[in-house]
């Protein structure tokens, strides 16, 4: 068995994570006679949060969990306002770590809720991204839609002469383009973005991915299954007509799974570390890799300034 190695050069940890995750690294330096909480995963990877956990932080998901006199973290993907002035009622330390991208959808959901417009957000019902945005709507809650695909415009009623959508960071380019599409058509006054509000970072690995798995037969993707940017780019890769798998690391990789490839490309979601790209690649070097190049275009990737509570 013997196989080519491509990696995306533009894959792994985006600005956003990377600031959620040092939010919490400085916490713990910072108010060392506290316990460190973070509401719900920080970010969705196993790997990371398995190590933020070892160095010392609570990773819960309710504020039940947390007790008073504790630092208090909001994680990358953000909260509702209701659950932010719960958490200012209480003797809590609070850093809020959410993703400056998110952040600005955040302001358009507040504006909307103010104006008493109909809010549509195009994303995954239930994800905490998405439940944190519609929780940022503060009209009536009837005048919030989910949507996900363009199927689900037809069943909208809706003032379209006073409405607004927003989408999550995290989705698929091609797919919420038709539902934009959709939406636009049914409804051409309604207020949003051109295209949408899927961050440059999920738009840049979703295209290194697609171009990775049109020379690829089997393409791995390092990240966890509860990541909706991961699980995007894994669909990106079967929808190109290769094989795609998503992995925690190594461990989950199927041997079988390199029958008949002779090449196999790689990369990373936003969310998971180098050290498990670098672990995976070791794997596959000691499994028939016998080649390993980087490909695509260099990931210029801007930073965001961590919360002025966890300053060092």
């Amino acid at each position: 068995m013997s196989f080519s190695v491509k990696i995306a050069k533009s894959r792994g940890m985006c600005a956003g994570v990377e600031r959620a995750i040092q939010t919490v690294k400085n916490a713990i330096l910072k108010f060392p006679q506290k316990n460190v909480y973070v509401l719900h995963e920080v970010v969705h990877n196993k790997h990371v949060v398995d190590d933020l956990r070892s160095e010392g932080a609570h990773f819960v998901d309710s504020l039940d969990e947390v007790p008073d006199n504790s630092v208090l973290i909001f994680s990358a993907h953000g909260v509702g306002i209701s659950t932010f002035e719960a958490a200012k009622a209480r003797d809590l330390t609070i850093v809020d770590a959410t993703c400056p991208v998110v952040s600005v959808i955040h302001k358009k959901m507040n504006k909307a809720g103010l104006k008493g417009m109909d809010a549509v957000v195009i994303g995954h019902k239930g994800h905490q991204e998405v439940v944190g945005t519609i929780g940022q709507y503060t009209g009536d809650a009837s005048k919030v839609h989910i949507i996900i695909s363009a199927d689900d415009v037809s069943l909208l009623n809706i003032d379209g002469d006073n409405a607004m959508f927003a989408t999550q960071t995290t989705l698929s380019i091609d797919e919420t383009r038709l539902t934009v599409e959709a939406l636009k058509k049914k409804y051409p006054n309604i207020q949003g973005p051109k295209a949408d509000d899927t961050c440059r970072a999920t738009q840049v690995r979703q295209n290194a991915v697609k171009e990775l798995a049109r020379s690829c037969d089997l393409v791995l993707i390092a990240g966890s299954a509860n990541s909706s940017n991961s699980n995007r780019l894994k669909e990106v890769a079967l929808n190109e007509g290769a094989l795609a798998y998503l992995i925690d690391d190594s461990s989950q990789i199927e041997i079988s799974w390199f029958n008949n490839v002779t090449t196999v490309g790689l990369s990373a979601g936003a969310s998971a570390p180098q050290y498990v790209v670098d672990e995976i690649v070791d794997y596959l070097k000691q499994n028939g890799a016998s080649s390993v190049e980087e490909v695509g275009s260099d990931l210029k990737e801007k930073s965001f300034p961590l919360p002025k509570e966890v300053h060092l």
